[in-house]
Parts: C-alpha cells; structure tokens; sequence
C-alpha cells in the first residue's frame, strides 16, 4: 500500500471513529422514554461505518436535552 492511499484510508477512519464519537455522546447527554430504548440507540450507533447514519436519521430527535437545573 503507498502512501496515498494509506493517507486516504486514514483520514476515512478518522472520519467515521469522530462520527461514531459525537453519535454516543449525544445518546450519552440525552433522555429517551425509557433505559432500553438509550441502551438500543447506543447499540444501534455501534454498528461499524453505518450505525451513526441509523441514529442520525431516525434516532437523533427522539431523545430530549435534560432541561438546565438553577439554583
């Protein structure tokens, strides 16, 4: 493999392990109706290269931002 396409292969990788990142922090951040649906978006956005487009369509707007607690 040259240079190039290791390069490619890289910046790919690294694409999709930060895609995969910001999908479970967001799952991690919000609440869904119940602990089982949380713990099947977290598995779902697991899946390799793909589980991160599932969430992002049909699971991202599912779950509620915790509202802010003030003093």
């Amino acid at each position: 493999m040259d240079f190039q396409t290791l390069k490619y292969v890289l910046i790919l990788s690294s694409v999709i392990v930060l895609l995969l990142l910001v999908s479970l922090i967001d799952i991690a951040k919000k609440e869904f109706k119940s602990i089982r649906e949380k713990i099947l978006w977290w598995v779902v956005a697991s899946i390799p290269v793909i589980g991160w487009l599932i969430y992002l369509l049909f699971g991202f707007w599912r779950g509620k931002k915790p509202a802010a607690k003030f003093r």
